[in-house]
């Protein structure tokens, strides 16, 4: 089903204001330095196969942006890198994620399993390439720290998001009536 535009410009900001809540104020700190764990991965999941992948850029980019922005520090408190990789992360999950019909009332087992690689990838991809990558062009981060950072992240980022994306995805999909489930009455 085709999205009016309206509706994913709508989504996109009330998916970034989620995002920025859960990745503020929900989260449990990590062993490693600056680095968290938390939900609004699962949100952005869900938001990519919902909206798809531009939405799952934006989503990202200014939910993270948000959160960034409000711990203060240097850099206006924004960590690009980690912005952009998040940015990018729902844009990999968006496009893998766009054959998942949950407008149709569907989430079977072959849905699961491409949302679940698709964020796998995204992860692997973000949070062990691009955030460490940036953060050394960017911010001459030492690598052992980055190394710990994204080992961290990634893996914090695919299990939240196998367990609430997941659930996410499931109760919508049940919520919405299947395809070709309403008949017309004579």
């Amino acid at each position: 089903m085709k999205k009016s535009p309206i509706v994913t410009v709508v989504a996109i900001g009330i998916g970034a204001a989620l995002f920025f809540v859960l990745g503020r104020f929900v989260i449990i700190p990590s062993p490693v330095p600056n680095t968290n764990i938390s939900a609004q991965y699962g949100l952005l999941a869900f938001m990519a196969a919902l909206f798809g992948p531009l939405a799952g850029l934006l989503i990202g980019l200014i939910g993270h942006a948000l959160i960034d922005f409000s711990w203060g520090g240097s850099f206006g408190g924004i960590w690009w890198s980690w912005v952009i990789a998040s940015a990018v992360c729902g844009l990999i999950m968006g496009i893998g994620m766009k054959k998942i019909s949950l407008t149709d009332g569907v989430f079977g087992k072959k849905d699961v399993l491409r949302f679940n690689l698709s964020q796998i990838v995204a992860h692997i991809i973000c949070w062990g390439g691009i955030a460490p990558a940036l953060d050394v062009l960017i911010y001459h981060e030492p690598t052992e720290k980055l190394v710990a950072q994204g080992l961290m992240a990634g893996v914090a980022n695919i299990v939240t998001t196998a367990i609430i994306g997941t659930l996410l995805c499931t109760a919508y999909a049940a919520a919405r009536p299947k395809k070709g489930s309403l008949k017309e009455e004579n």
